[in-house]
């Protein structure tokens, strides 16, 4: 870890934040929007690629831990009236506890039936939204009565702040003793527990970190976008989005995966007015990442500043 803070890596990244948070005093409020949009999406993104880049385990469902997240403060701040602040801090506090809950069963089988229980907890979560409509508002989506601020400006750094400290703390973690047990764990589990390490405690521990980002940035999503829905927070789509996105940026890389969702969001949104072929272009690309260039963005990058 102490290698990266004399890295090219380190020193990009210090100088992107840096510009970055210039942004606000010369870009337009739609641009700042949208790259505060792209900021929390970068934060599912990597909180995703700590489980699946490291430890291997497939999550078919981050949006069962982000929509947990995002209803849980939304509801209490709808229903009660609570602090926008408690209800942010109580929705990552939900998501925690239910990806305790769903990860306890799931962690106990193998291979493909991990991603399969994962993604039945999102159609789970979804058919509660549909159901209970009284209280999540179903369909149409769930109005939030208050908002943290309504300066684009603010929610702009807000969400760079956010991401800058979530991406420090699972970078870390992902090159820490922890990190490197994952790891160890996902390229052969039956060695890494011969040396005595305890697997299911460690992808226990990276679930429910990646649960507590996850439902935290979701959190912070609906107060910005002032409502709650299931197509914003838990369908599917927005899930394979989080995936795309850090396959696109670099798995295993952790700082590729909000670099692949910045890309993605920016780039579906400016090919929006080609209609339908925006979605076509934009998967266009992530196929021929996956194909060409394994590692991401980010992974190209480094392997050639290795081998430099």
């Amino acid at each position: 870890m102490a290698n990266f803070f004399t890295s090219r890596l380190f020193f990009i990244s210090l100088v992107c934040v840096a510009v970055a948070a210039t942004l606000p005093l010369y870009v337009s409020g739609y641009i700042l929007g949208l790259l505060t949009v792209a900021f929390y999406f970068g934060v599912f993104a990597m909180a995703w690629d700590l489980l699946f880049g490291f430890a291997r385990e497939v999550n078919f469902g981050p949006t069962f831990l982000i929509g947990t997240g995002a209803y849980t403060a939304g509801i209490l701040n709808n229903q009660y009236g609570w602090s926008v602040y408690v209800c942010i801090l109580l929705g990552a506090l939900a998501s925690v506890v239910a990806g305790f809950v769903l990860a306890l069963p799931a962690l106990r089988v193998r291979g493909p039936y991990f991603g399969l229980t994962t993604l039945v907890a999102v159609l789970m979560l979804q058919n509660f939204v549909v159901v209970f409509a009284d209280l999540t508002g179903g369909e149409i989506g769930l109005t939030i009565p208050d908002v943290i601020t309504i300066n684009a400006g603010a929610n702009y750094w807000i969400a760079l702040g956010f991401m800058t400290i979530s991406a420090a703390i699972l970078y870390g973690l992902s090159q820490s003793p922890v990190g490197l047990v994952l790891q160890a764990s996902g390229q052969d589990p039956v060695q890494a527990g011969a040396l005595g390490f305890n697997i299911v405690k460690h992808k226990l521990a990276a679930f429910i970190v990646s649960a507590f980002f996850s439902g935290l940035s979701g959190a912070l999503l609906v107060f910005y976008f002032g409502t709650a829905s299931v197509g914003t927070v838990v369908d599917v789509a927005v899930g394979v989005n989080v995936i795309v996105s850090a396959v696109l940026g670099g798995r295993r890389t952790v700082l590729g995966a909000a670099l692949g969702a910045i890309f993605l969001i920016v780039a579906g949104e400016f090919l929006r007015p080609t209609g339908e072929l925006a979605t076509f272009i934009v998967s266009a690309v992530a196929l021929l990442v996956v194909l060409f260039f394994p590692g991401g963005f980010l992974g190209a990058a480094l392997s050639r500043e290795a081998r430099s």
